[in-house]
């Protein structure tokens, strides 16, 4: 991948992120209050469908619980954890649980897909980390326990669903609009039965509340989610997850700009070390993908012609091949870290 398609890829990737960090205007502004599991359900199920209805294409073989395993961890399971961690505690301290994402995809980067954690991804998750907590991290009282042990298990579910979606990748011929499709209606199914058992029937809908849900279930989820799937599987799933950081950093931007809170110098440093992390998250010599490495004069198997002398595969010195009346082409050889999708 060239520096400028990898910059395209980072770019278009950036705006899910970006997206979900309007979701706390528009929760506090045209949304009905303490409807957090109704709110992810209409986030999910509709969108999903749509997906399905534009892309026309269903699961095959192993694929159903493919989906269903993603659907849930990316959706089903880390949208109504992120809601109750936001519910139960106080300032931004769920989005300072939440931006240890990057080391938590590191971990299970390594375990689940080989990848040695780099010192220099190791860095910019931590600095990542404390940028945005200084950005979000007030002054408050007592913990709740709940609320820390849902936020941490929402970024753990979101973190191994972005590593098994690098891992599994997508299946021959299918786009990431089938892919978030089978996702999000999954999850949005998983979501269905306990809103309705918790919060009961959906509440009365005004105009404003109507078009918040609209924007929620079309841009900040089908669009944004399309985005994200698609990046994760041009990025490698730390480069992907280090743009995490710009959610809170929205937030915090679009508080000052439109809800009139301040920002005071500590947060204007933690969000330029935000920042400058998710920067150094991206800036990398290779190509940053699981795309395919260029062939290289190595991969290709010497070619057999009749007659010819080839090295002796101690590399001692040359040996006669015998003859044959088929010419043979270069092999493309495997390396370690290849892998077919």
């Amino acid at each position: 991948m060239s520096a400028h398609h990898r910059a395209a890829v980072v770019a278009l990737t950036a705006l899910a992120p970006v997206s979900w960090g309007t979701t706390y205007v528009v929760t506090t502004e045209f949304l009905p209050p303490e409807r957090p599991l109704f709110t992810a359900l209409v986030r999910a199920l509709p969108a999903g469908l749509l997906l399905l209805a534009v892309a026309r294409v269903l699961p095959r073989g192993a694929w159903w619980w493919k989906a269903v395993v993603l659907g849930a961890l990316n959706i089903g399971a880390f949208f109504p954890l992120l809601f109750l961690s936001a519910y139960r505690l106080p300032g931004g301290l769920a989005a300072v649980v939440g931006s240890v994402g990057p080391l938590l995809v590191l971990g299970l980067s390594a375990l689940l897909l080989g990848r040695r954690p780099a010192l220099r991804d190791v860095l910019a998750g931590t600095v990542a980390a404390l940028g945005v907590s200084m950005v979000v991290l007030k002054a408050a009282g007592a913990l709740d326990a709940l609320g820390v042990a849902a936020a941490f298990a929402s970024t753990a579910s979101m973190a191994a669903g972005t590593v098994l979606t690098q891992k599994w990748g997508r299946p021959e011929g299918v786009g990431p609009l089938a892919l978030t499709g089978w996702q999000l209606t999954a999850g949005g199914l998983l979501i269905a039965p306990l809103a309705l058992l918790v919060e009961g029937a959906p509440p009365a809908l005004d105009a404003g509340a109507a078009g918040g849900y609209a924007y929620l279930a079309l841009v900040n989820t089908a669009i944004a989610y399309c985005l994200w799937f698609r990046g994760i599987g041009r990025l490698t799933a730390t480069q992907a997850t280090l743009l995490g950081p710009l959610s809170p950093l929205t937030a915090a931007v679009l508080g000052w700009a439109a809800l009139d809170e301040s920002l005071t110098a500590l947060q204007l440093g933690g969000m330029a070390l935000a920042f400058g992390a998710t920067v150094a998250g991206q800036l990398r010599g290779s190509s940053a993908g699981p795309a395919r490495r260029p062939l290289a004069p190595h991969d290709l198997a010497p070619v057999a012609l009749p007659g010819r002398r080839l090295p002796a595969p101690d590399g001692t010195g040359p040996h006669r091949r015998r003859p044959s009346s088929v010419l043979a082409v270069g092999v493309r050889r495997e390396g370690p870290g290849r892998r077919g999708r």
